[in-house]
C-alpha cells in the first residue's frame, strides 16, 4: 500500500538578521503544520534562518554561534514532523547556503547549495562556496525525497542527481526576488525540471519586502506531466498543506493575479515592511495633486493605514488651483492627515538671496529647481521633528533620465516608485481606482507636469512616455545598442538623446533613495555602470 504523504509550505516573512524572531516564526509554523495540517514535513525558505539576501552581514564575527544556537533551537523545540531549515554553513574550508533536515531532536539529512547565482541582482560567489556534493536524498515514511536549494532547478544536473539517487520528488526551497513576469517564469522553469528528471517538485519562496528587493511568495507544486499541482497566494504569508500519493502532488491553487495587481501589492509589501522594519512611526510625502504623488498616497495608505500617512500639499506661485483641489480631494478619499505648507516665502527669500551672484543672468532650470528643494527641505524638516520617513515621488522614467532635483523632489528614505515606468504608473493608478476611486479622474487624464513654470509639461523637456518608456525598457533592461533600438522603428535623434540622458544622470542615481525592484533589471545593485566613463555608441 502506498503511503500517502503531507507536505507543508511555510510562506514566512523574514527579517534578514533577526535569527530568535526567524527562529520563532519556524518553530510556529512547525507546530502548525504538524498539530492542524497533520503534515509529515514543513519546508521553510532558503536561508530561513538568518534571511535573505544577508550580504556582508556574513561577515560578522558572532554570527556563526548565533546560527548554531538558532538552529539547536529548532532541533529541540519541534518534534513528530520533519522541519527543512536553511542557513549559512560555517565549514572549515568556507561558507555553504545550506539547508538541513530535522526530525525529533536529529539531523536527518544536509544539502549544499551548487548553483551560486551571480548575476542581476544576486552576488552569491561573494561569499558562498559552490556544493559539489550530489544532490541530498533522504527517507520519509518509505519514500525517497530529494532536497535543493534555489538556482539548483534553473540547471538540470541537481534534479538528475536526485533522480539517480533514486528519489520519488524534489523539494527545492528558495528566496527568490519578485519581477514582472517572474512567477511565470519559474513556472515554466519547474516544469522543464519536471519533464526532464520525472519528478515532482515541490518549490518553497519567502514573502516579502527587504530593502530594495521584494519577495512574492507565490510557492507552487508542478507534477512530472508539467501540470499545476499547487500555487500558494502572491504576498501572502502563510503555512500551506498538499499532498503526495501515487507519485503524484495535489493541493489548492490560488488565483492568478493580473499583471497590475502582481505590481500594486509588490510596492505595498515593499513600502509597508520597509517602513515597519526600520522603526519609522509613518511616512510623509509631497501631495501635488500629480499622478506619482497620488499612486504613493494610496500605496502608503493601503501598505501602513491611513492614520500613519501625512500628505503635504506645498503650493507655489506656479501651481494651479486644480492641482491643490485634486491633492485635498484624495487626501480626503484615503483619510489621511494633510496639511498645506506654501513655498513662497523660502522660494522668493533663496531669490532675493541668490540675485547680487545670479545678476545679469536669466532664468532658467535653476530657479526651477529652487522651487523642488524648497520643498524637499520642508519634508525633512518635518520628517527630523515629527519621525515619519519621506517617500520621494519620482518613477523609474524620471529616475531613468535625471528629470528629478537632486535634494529637491529626490530628497527622502524611500522611492516606491523607483522602479516604475510612468506608463505603470498610469496603469497602476487606474487599477487601484478600480478598487474604489481614491484618485480623481482629472489626475489620470491632465498632461502629467511639475509645474515649476507658468503652462509647463514634461512634454516639453522629454518625449512623449509612451515613446520615452519603450526607449527606456529596450536600453535599460535589454542592454540594446542604439543602433538595434532605432531598428525597432524610433527615431535616430531621439533614441541617442535619451541614452544620452540616462548615461550622464549616472550620478543622480547613485544619491537616490532605496525603492522596490520590480522589472527586469532596476537601478542599483541589478545595473552596475561607472559615472564616470565613455560608451556613447555602446
Amino acid at each position: 500500500m502506498t503511503t500517502r504523504l503531507t507536505f507543508a509550505i511555510a510562506q514566512l516573512n523574514l527579517w534578514v538578521g533577526d535569527i530568535d524572531g526567524n527562529v520563532g516564526k519556524i518553530i510556529e509554523a512547525a507546530r502548525r503544520a504538524r498539530d492542524e495540517l497533520g503534515a509529515d514535513l514543513l519546508l521553510t525558505p532558503e536561508l530561513s534562518l538568518l534571511g535573505y539576501p544577508p550580504d556582508d552581514l556574513l561577515l560578522r564575527g558572532a554570527l556563526p554561534q548565533a546560527v548554531a544556537a538558532g538552529l539547536r533551537k529548532i532541533s529541540e523545540a519541534v518534534q513528530g514532523i520533519h522541519v527543512v531549515v536553511g542557513y549559512p554553513e560555517f565549514a572549515d574550508e568556507g561558507l555553504y547556503n545550506a539547508a538541513v533536515v530535522f526530525r525529533d531532536g536529529q539531523q536527518i539529512a544536509q544539502s549544499r547549495k551548487q548553483l551560486l547565482p551571480n548575476y542581476g541582482v544576486f552576488d552569491e560567489k561573494r561569499h558562498f562556496l559552490a556544493g559539489t556534493r550530489a544532490t541530498s536524498v533522504f527517507e520519509l515514511r518509505g519514500h525517497r525525497v530529494g532536497l535543493c536549494i534555489c538556482e539548483d532547478v534553473w540547471g538540470p544536473n541537481p534534479a538528475a542527481a536526485a533522480k539517480a539517487a533514486g528519489a520519488e520528488l524534489l523539494l527545492n526551497i528558495n528566496a527568490s526576488p519578485f519581477n514582472l513576469g517572474k512567477p511565470e517564469q519559474r513556472l515554466e522553469i519547474l516544469r522543464a525540471r519536471t519533464q526532464e528528471s520525472a519528478l515532482p517538485i515541490i518549490y518553497a519562496n519567502c514573502v516579502g519586502g527587504q530593502d530594495d528587493l521584494v519577495f512574492d511568495g507565490g510557492s507552487v507544486a508542478v507534477n512530472v506531466d508539467g501540470a499545476l499541482a499547487f500555487r500558494a497566494p502572491l504576498f501572502e504569508e502563510g503555512v500551506y498543506a498538499l499532498q503526495f500519493e501515487h507519485g503524484s502532488l495535489r493541493g489548492d491553487c490560488a488565483e492568478e493575479l493580473p499583471r497590475a495587481a502582481q505590481a500594486y501589492r509588490a510596492l505595498v509589501q515593499a513600502t509597508r515592511d520597509y517602513v515597519d522594519r526600520n522603526g519609522f512611526p509613518g511616512v510623509l510625502l509631497g501631495l501635488s495633486g500629480g499622478i506619482d504623488s497620488a499612486l504613493i498616497a494610496a500605496i502608503a495608505a493601503d501598505a501602513l493605514g491611513p492614520e500613519r500617512v501625512w500628505g503635504v500639499s506645498m503650493p507655489s506661485r506656479y501651481t494651479l488651483d486644480m492641482s491643490n483641489e485634486d491633492a485635498r480631494i484624495e487626501a480626503e478619499r484615503l483619510g489621511i492627515r494633510y496639511s498645506t505648507l506654501p513655498i513662497e516665502a523660502p522660494f522668493k527669500a533663496m531669490l532675493e538671496t541668490l540675485a547680487p551672484s545670479f545678476e545679469g543672468k536669466p532664468l532658467d532650470v535653476t530657479e526651477e529647481n529652487l522651487q523642488s528643494r524648497c520643498r524637499g527641505m520642508l519634508l525633512m524638516a518635518l520628517s527630523n521633528k515629527f519621525g515619519p520617513v519621506v517617500l520621494t515621488t519620482g518613477n523609474k522614467s524620471e529616475m531613468a533620465v535625471g528629470y528629478a532635483t537632486l535634494y529637491g523632489d529626490m530628497c527622502g528614505g524611500f522611492a516606491p516608485l523607483k522602479d516604475v515606468y510612468k506608463t505603470l504608473v498610469y496603469e497602476l493608478a487606474q487599477w487601484r481606482n478600480q478598487q474604489s476611486e481614491v484618485i480623481p479622474p482629472r489626475v489620470l487624464t491632465r498632461p502629467p507636469t511639475a509645474e515649476l513654470r507658468p503652462d509647463q509639461k514634461d512634454s516639453d523637456s522629454l518625449p512623449p512616455y509612451d515613446v520615452l518608456d519603450p526607449i527606456l525598457e529596450a536600453y535599460v533592461e535589454d542592454s540594446r545598442s542604439i543602433a538595434q533600438i532605432v531598428a525597432l522603428g524610433f527615431e535616430d535623434a531621439t533614441v541617442a538623446r535619451v541614452a544620452g540622458l540616462v548615461r550622464r544622470s549616472e550620478y543622480k542615481r547613485r544619491q537616490a533613495p532605496p525603492g522596490p525592484k520590480i522589472t527586469r533589471r532596476a537601478f542599483g545593485r541589478e545595473r552596475r555602470y561607472p559615472i564616470t566613463a565613455v560608451y556613447r555608441d555602446l
